[in-house]
């Protein structure tokens, strides 16, 4: 995929939209768990795709939470987060999507945490993103506000006109 592209992220969970940013960034975002597999990823707002189909995000890895329920494909990241939070263990089989491979999660050496990764949950950009967002959304609220007031201030003065238009006639 061509880097120069703005990409755009929609969370599943309430259609929250954030971009737009670079793959790099968006890659970060796969990597350290922040971009589910149902997530949408766009570079227009307009055509969505599920976030695993973009292979440079590296969505790679199946996880058989039990033999009824299965999550992803996912990043070595995220199956990082689900091993250190305990949802998952070393037997947990894990599918390699690239090639089929399924072997428990003790046997594929990359999921190992990082020594000195002491739950680090900081994503490069993200504070910066997360305010514009806030300002954005705090931004369109404002409007939002204005135009509801001006509309308001329509309505009563719709409503007065009525009541004097019925007054009139009535007498």
């Amino acid at each position: 995929m061509d880097d120069s592209h703005k990409w755009f992220l929609m969370k599943h969970d309430d259609g929250s939209i954030f971009g737009p940013m670079d793959m790099y960034h968006l890659r970060q975002w796969a990597a350290d768990a922040y971009v589910s597999p149902l997530d949408k990823v766009s570079t227009d707002q307009q055509t969505w795709m599920k976030a695993p189909m973009i292979p440079e995000l590296q969505m790679d890895f199946l996880l058989e939470i039990n033999p009824d329920y299965f999550y992803g494909p996912t990043t070595v990241g995220a199956v990082r987060e689900f091993l250190t939070s305990g949802e998952i263990n070393e037997e947990t089989r894990v599918t390699n999507c690239r090639n089929g491979d399924i072997r428990p999660l003790r046997e594929f050496s990359f999921f190992a945490k990082p020594e000195g990764d002491q739950n680090q949950l900081t994503m490069p950009g993200a504070k910066e993103h997360l305010q514009n967002r806030i300002r954005e959304l705090e931004e369109k609220l404002l409007e939002e506000r204005r135009l509801r007031q001006i509309a308001e201030e329509m309505r009563t003065r719709a409503e007065a006109r009525i009541i004097e238009l019925e007054r009139l006639l009535t007498t």
